[in-house]
């Protein structure tokens, strides 16, 4: 397993495996085996592409919804996590610190399909026995990547 090789793939995932060699002054033949090892090895588990839906006319809204759960005996977190992950709307699901348990990651067309995913998939589980959503207003910075935050200043200069 070749770190430097992940390092360049989760920067930007469109690089070329002669990219990559040439890169790291590797055999071309060597990366490629070692990203397919990797593959198959669910080290690298999938390719993202980062889209500023704030540029497109297709509206989404993002939530944060935190999950208190009381753990099942014999299997802890892992089986609520999976019955939450299986749910369509779910981008992702990490299992946390603090005052809850989960964070989960959805994308909805409008406020009312995210209460809904809320109020009728997810607060009715089992094990749930608390949420609190927060909506992303505005990304700044997502998987390493700035978005385009610089406006220009439009307040009129004071010249005395």
């Amino acid at each position: 397993m070749n770190i430097d090789i992940l390092k360049l793939i989760e920067s930007d995932s469109k690089l070329t495996v002669k990219d990559i060699a040439v890169m790291l002054d590797l055999d071309e033949a060597a990366v490629a085996a070692d990203i397919k090892a990797m593959e198959e090895g669910k080290i690298i588990c999938g390719y993202h592409t980062m889209i500023d839906w704030d540029k497109v006319s297709e509206e989404k809204v993002t939530a944060l919804i935190e999950v208190k759960v009381t753990p099942q005996r014999a299997q802890g977190f892992d089986k609520i996590a999976e019955r939450i992950y299986n749910f369509d709307e779910v981008h992702a699901v990490y299992l946390i610190a603090g005052a809850y348990d989960f964070t989960v990651v959805i994308q909805g067309k409008t406020l009312r399909e995210v209460s809904h995913f809320v109020s009728e998939k997810l607060a009715v589980l089992d094990a749930v026995i608390g949420t609190s959503t927060n909506f992303v207003l505005k990304k700044y910075k997502d998987h390493g990547v700035i978005f385009e935050t610089t406006t220009k200043d439009e307040r009129l200069a004071i010249v005395p």
